[in-house]
């Protein structure tokens, strides 16, 4: 079995895009040069600009998690730099953290510095003098009690920790701030919270603002009824914290408090909102109820060079007299805020993290620079259609849905340009009919189903069941039932869906669709109407369901946030092979089988061994090329159990497998897919990388290949191409070209002394550059490899290596580098004719070969190996093959007389030296020496210009040529 280490030749290139970015968390920035900032993307890693933005470089990508939470860098030691990991907001699609990690060198190396199991990191703080101390304000698991959470100090850097602050096993710390003029005071946010499969509590009585006055020794609680100083007390959610540098007596907090109805701020019982102090906490002012959607970014910030200046996250707001008024800024970019920054030698100079990456501005926040070059784009799903060259589509989080290539025509690469968004809100599944690759169907959250016409742009919703429209997305008004709100009187027109609701084209007929809300449903015509095939899940009602040992109340703060409906179907599958065999799963752990299309169903959770109970079955894939085989991904997250749960059956789930084989521990599965030319080949997706099992699951190797630690949500193989596309939750689409040494790897292949693999067809594709100048804060996708990809495995111990071209007479072609390391290479074979010079001012090859077939040879140790590649014409060029092959014979004329010419100057200009180095020349020899040097360089140059006029259009030859 080969390791990742000797798959890296199998490499993996990011198309993006960049245009939508995605969720930024946390900004770092070296203030004494402020043109040096970290940004933290909550799924995508760390990166570093040194130029104000203008270029980035991933600094946080190849650890053991992508999750970020918070970052810090000490002002007065830059190069020391603090990584907390795990987002901090509670959402139902954030991911997780391995504990907190040090940088020494400005975020070039990085060490884990413990604290693992706190898996999300509200806040870092550090002290302003003493790059020694340190405190990590811990939030703990999101979906299950635990005990690593609190508030942490440490005074050596991080090697050792010491719990300051802790509540209980359900309470984590989500903010800390230190005094500036005096760090012995210290201000820490508690929060308890708590995520689960079917809902979400922000709040409750471990919810709590604490001062020290020590350092962190001992602390008392400010949000007490007994102090009487302002705060609110009792069952309280989320809090965020700011100091006034400029005079830090004044401090502002944000709190959540009061009866929740709905996502965003319909509150009674106002306590919640913002209030400030004006002597280091002792009292405090309710200055507003302003604090939008707080579970997800109660975070105010006060202007440290202006007190009366506050700004609120979540719904971008502004103050100018203290937070007694705000008023949301007009803004051209992402509506979903997550902080904000203020320089603190200038006011004017503020930048702005959201759920669609970063926005600078230079005149307090009234007009925004957008950041367009972050390619951290959170990706839900991923599919292809059959253009050419094939374009990707997919959902992503708070950023719709959106269309690119694959590769382009332009030199440049992919760039922002080539995206096209299609749909809003929360984007996910996407799908082409790939019969017209004109017809898109797509979704926002809660199956808000779309078709789209790609050549017109018309569009038509075709939501099943919803014929009134999509009233009640984000109410929880089934249970909290007041009679003035709209749904109570006009009815509740939308069915409970699942927050990435599943569809699919029927791979039987193009106009049959399947659909799921907490019923199946199907439509014969494309969406326009649909038949129930029945409700497929347990009916639980969540409300008997307890969270922190309490069950909902009116007064939850936050209750199921992001989670209005549940329980609901959250994967389908049909048959490729068998029309009317049916596989739905849950969020609630159930999995039926139909074999009559839906008629009489099957419910075979029970049978796939060590399933847990109410694990969320996350997607389905059924065998292309056996009856009754199918592939079964299950995730138990959301229970707090990490564990990996992935199944197949040969018998239309009768029995089960677990095919989880040697995947390392704790992956959590996302996604898998059937190689569609070898059965016996899996890709699987999980939420720290991508695996490839050659033996249907028995082992599992990661696919690196570049790849940075990402999330795999979905990944799909193309059926012609035969690329692999992962649709990356944080780092957008990768593509890995050319599967055939994964798909073609056996263990006869790994003990043969060599082996060379099959080729994939190689277009001739002429590309260019489009458009003028772009400066350098330009995203560049990768196009694929200009040729044919040509791949071989040496064991160890191979000898020497030779790679050849060779066309059908048996003239040698090419001749490429081959390695002699043991593991898989891939050598790029240009599609031209062998250069018959070397030089720097030699173009890469000589003509471009007539397309056709040709044979690639490999030599090892005297022995050969061969397959062929077949050349293709640029899909965009029409003709005829005698003139296509006369143009490349006259190139070929051209190549070798100008190869001639060269020569002959080459020798002229050898005599040229001799008589110049004589003592006796004659000056007539001499000049005209020279002359004939001159003379044949300047023949070269014109024989290269005839060339490059030929070989820039294909077609008959003129007369002129």
């Amino acid at each position: 079995m080969p390791t990742t280490d000797a798959l890296q030749a199998a490499r993996f290139r990011e198309i993006g895009p960049a245009a939508m970015s995605g969720r930024v968390v946390d900004l770092a920035v070296v203030e004494a040069d402020p043109t040096v900032f970290y940004v933290a993307a909550a799924t995508g890693g760390v990166w570093k600009t040194t130029n104000n933005g203008v270029t980035f470089a991933p600094v946080f990508h190849r650890e053991a998690t992508h999750s970020v939470g918070d970052i810090a860098v000490h002002q007065v030691d830059t190069a020391l730099v603090w990584v907390g990991t795990g987002e901090r907001a509670s959402r139902q699609s954030n991911s997780w953290g391995d504990g907190v990690y040090r940088s020494e060198d400005g975020g070039t190396t990085w060490r884990n510095m413990g604290l693992g199991d706190t898996h999300h990191i509200g806040r870092i703080a550090l002290h302003p003098t003493n790059p020694d101390v340190v405190f990590v304000a811990a939030m703990g698991h999101l979906w299950g009690p635990n005990e690593a959470r609190g508030l942490y100090r440490s005074t050596d850097r991080g090697e050792t920790w010491t719990r300051v602050l802790a509540v209980d096993e359900n309470t984590g710390a989500v903010d800390v701030a230190l005094d500036p003029v005096d760090p012995r005071i210290v201000y820490a946010a508690t929060y308890q919270r708590r995520r689960r499969p079917f809902g979400f509590h922000g709040g409750g009585p471990g919810s709590a603002l604490w001062k020290s006055v020590d350092g962190g020794d001992t602390w008392t609680r400010l949000t007490n009824a007994g102090l009487d100083n302002g705060l609110p007390s009792g069952d309280i959610g989320r809090i965020g914290i700011s100091i006034y540098r400029s005079d830090p007596r004044i401090v502002y907090v944000s709190v959540e408090q009061g009866f929740r109805y709905n996502a965003s701020t319909a509150y009674i019982g106002r306590r919640a909102g913002l209030y400030r102090s004006e002597d280091r906490g002792e009292t405090w002012t309710h200055m507003s109820d302003w604090n939008p959607r707080p579970m997800y970014a109660s975070q105010p910030l006060v202007d440290p060079n202006d007190d009366q200046r506050v700004y609120m996250m979540n719904s971008f707001s502004v103050s100018d007299d203290g937070g007694r008024t705000f008023q949301v800024m007009r803004q051209s970019l992402h509506g979903d805020d997550r902080l904000v920054w203020v320089d603190p030698r200038d006011s004017r100079h503020v930048m702005k993290a959201d759920d669609g990456g970063l926005g600078i501005s230079y005149d307090r926040a009234r007009t925004w620079l957008y950041v367009t070059n972050l390619p951290i784009s959170q990706f839900y799903r991923v599919s292809v259609d059959n253009r050419f060259p094939f374009h990707v589509y997919g959902g992503l989080q708070d950023n719709g849905s959106w269309a690119g290539p694959s590769a382009t025509f332009d030199s440049e690469g992919i760039l922002n340009e080539d995206w096209t968004k299609w749909g809003g809100g929360d984007g996910f599944l996407n799908l082409v009919d790939t019969t017209d690759n004109r017809t898109l169907y797509l979704e926002s959250q809660y199956l808000g189903l779309v078709r789209v016409d790609l050549e017109t742009g018309q569009t038509r919703g075709i939501r099943p069941g919803a014929p009134e429209g999509f009233i009640g997305a984000r109410r929880n008004w089934e249970t909290w039932k007041d009679p003035a709100a709209p749904e109570q009187r006009l009815g509740n027109a939308m069915p409970p869906a699942n927050w990435d609701g599943p569809f699919l084209i029927s791979p039987h007929d193009p106009n049959t669709l399947y659909a799921g809300t907490n019923e199946l449903w199907r439509s014969p015509d494309r969406g326009d109407t649909w038949e129930s095939l029945g409700d497929l899940t347990s009916g639980v009602d969540r409300r008997s369901l307890r969270i922190m040992g309490e069950l909902p109340r009116e007064e939850t703060l936050s209750l199921d946030d992001g989670i209005p409906y549940w329980p609901t179907l959250s994967a389908i599958e049909e048959s490729p092979r068998a029309p009317g065999v049916l596989y739905v799963g849950t969020d609630d752990g159930l999995f039926h089988v139909s074999r009559d299309a839906g008629a009489t169903w099957t419910e075979v959770s029970r049978r796939m061994p060590g399933l847990p109970e109410g694990a969320w079955a996350n997607m389905i894939d059924a065998s292309g090329f056996v009856d009754g085989r199918v592939y079964a991904v299950f995730n138990n997250y959301r229970n707090d159990d990490f564990a990996n749960y992935v199944y197949a059956s040969d018998d239309f789930g009768e029995t089960w497998t677990s095919i989880v084989g040697d995947l390392p521990p704790e992956r959590v599965a996302r996604a898998l897919r059937e190689d569609p030319r070898n059965p016996d080949v899996l890709y699987l997706g999980t939420e720290f990388g991508a695996f490839w099992s050659p033996d249907r699951g028995t082992h599992w190797v990661r696919l690196d290949g570049g790849l940075p630690t990402v999330a795999v949500n979905d990944l799909v193989v193309h059926p012609r191409d035969n690329d692999l596309v992962l649709g990356t939750h944080g780092r957008g689409v990768w593509i890995l070209d050319d599967l055939n040494a994964l798909q073609e790897w056996t263990p006869g292949v790994a003990a043969a002394p060599a082996h060379l693999f099959t080729v994939e067809p190689a277009y001739q594709i002429r590309r260019r550059r489009r458009g003028g100048h772009r400066g350098d804060m330009v995203f560049r996708g990768e196009n694929p490899p200009d040729g044919a990809i040509l791949q071989y495995h040496l064991a160890p111990g191979a000898g020497e290596a030779a790679l050849a071209v060779v066309d059908a007479d048996g003239d040698t072609v090419a001749r490429l580098p081959a390695s002699t390391e043991a593991g898989l290479h891939r050598s790029v074979w240009n599609l031209r004719w062998a250069a018959p010079w070397e030089g720097p001012t030699v173009r890469p090859g000589g003509p471009l070969v007539v397309p056709g077939t040709y044979a690639v040879r490999l030599t090892v140790d005297g022995r050969t190996y061969e397959q062929t590649v077949e050349v293709r014409e640029d899909p965009r060029l029409q003709v005829d093959p005698d003139v296509r092959a006369r143009w490349t014979e006259v190139q070929l004329e051209l190549t070798a007389l100008m190869g001639r010419v060269r020569e002959a100057g080459r020798e002229a200009r050898r005599m040229v030296q001799q008589l110049e180095r004589g003592r006796e020349v004659e000056p007539a020899l001499g000049d005209k020496v020279r002359d004939l040097a001159r003379e044949l360089g300047e023949l070269t140059s014109r024989i290269a210009r005839l060339r490059g006029n030929i070989e820039g259009e294909v077609g008959p030859l003129t007369a002129q040529d």
